[in-house]
């Protein structure tokens, strides 16, 4: 079936709708092609919600203040829905370490009760956005969001269970909200100098219409229990802040603040472990379903012979981007396409 008819005449439900991928995914089922019934924007905002509701002007949205955390809540946003995207988390990686149950709350209990109320209502699949902080995670956030990829797999397993529940797995969305870009463009815009932990970090480098791909991908020709990863090209953070350098003609210096607590200096996508078992499709890994059980013997008396012979999918290994790549693909944005005509007035004034 096409993607489109899976979506034409369905009741939509976007968890965290207000968020950098719910708007930009809400406009995309809107201009799309994909008539959806109705389309409910459920977040706990109701100042992006106003916001949003204003820039929209939309009479497909279906706005619905609430949280994830709040299990009744969740129950009766479900009722009617035919697609759950759950989009809602804490992604700071500061925040969440300082307040790590504030995480599990959100990330981990917020999972479970959208996973929860959707088997009980019925609704025909669930698309929940990961990230790559989840795979050998180190902080908080991502642990969070690892334990909530657990539960996605725990679910899929279940026999009696109607609805499909998969994953989505992605690295560092361009310009998102929170996301570097946009700090660089507010420090080049107080002409303050571009704050980079380590130039030698490197990070995926995902625009937001990409992640789009990776999420409809999923809801095309996910099976239960699947993840799904959109191959993507990385750069250095210190590359990355020259490209911003050049682009903006900005004559400002780079300064190193060292590594965040819970920060690494490569992000992985894809495990070692997930690698051996995934199914390369192209512009995407697809790691189906675990489905080993509860086999206690194949933990602790067969097992199976390692296998050494490829590493994980990570930041480090992945299509490595120089300065002129990391411009080019910035200029495929429209935020900084905007930020630079921005730019060029002020300069044009001064």
């Amino acid at each position: 079936m096409a993607i489109e008819e899976l979506i034409r005449g369905k009741t939509v439900l976007i968890t965290g709708g207000t968020g950098s991928f719910g708007t930009t995914f809400a406009r995309r089922l809107i201009r799309g092609g994909f008539e959806p019934k109705r389309i409910v924007i459920f977040s706990r905002d109701e100042k992006k919600q106003h916001d949003m509701r204003l820039a929209f002007n939309h009479p497909l949205l279906d706005f619905q203040i609430g949280d994830v955390r709040d299990a009744e809540r969740v129950g009766r946003v479900m009722k009617g829905v035919d697609l759950v995207f759950h989009a809602a988390a804490l992604k700071q990686v500061p925040s969440c370490e300082f307040f790590p149950l504030e995480a599990v709350r959100t990330n981990f209990m917020g999972a479970a009760n959208v996973i929860a109320s959707a088997q009980e209502q019925g609704v025909t699949k669930v698309v929940t956005l990961s990230t790559d902080k989840a795979v050998y995670p180190i902080n908080a956030m991502g642990m969070s969001k690892a334990l909530a990829e657990k539960l996605v797999v725990a679910q899929a397993r279940m026999q009696d269970c109607s609805t499909v529940f998969c994953c989505v797995r992605y690295g560092n969305v361009m310009y998102s909200r929170g996301s570097v870009i946009p700090l660089f463009v507010d420090q080049i815009a107080a002409g303050a100098p571009l704050t980079v932990t380590e130039p030698s970090m490197t990070r995926f480098l995902l625009p937001l219409p990409r992640a789009i791909d990776l999420v409809l991908h999923a809801l095309e020709h996910g099976e239960s229990g699947d993840v799904f990863v959109r191959k993507s090209p990385a750069s250095t953070m210190g590359d990355l802040a020259v490209a911003m350098k050049e682009l903006f003609s900005y004559p400002g210096d780079i300064r190193q603040i060292g590594v965040r607590h819970g920060e690494k200096l490569y992000e992985t996508l894809v495990t070692q472990e997930e690698l051996w078992r995934a199914e390369d499709m192209g512009d995407f890994y697809r790691i189906p379903c675990d489905t080993r059980g509860l086999r206690y013997d194949e933990y602790f008396a067969q097992g199976k012979p390692p296998r050494i012979d490829q590493e994980g999918y990570n930041s480090n290994n992945t299509e490595r981007l120089d300065v002129d790549g990391v411009k080019r693909l910035l200029l495929t944005l429209d935020e900084i396409r905007e930020e630079l005509a921005r730019h060029e007035s002020r300069r044009n004034r001064a």
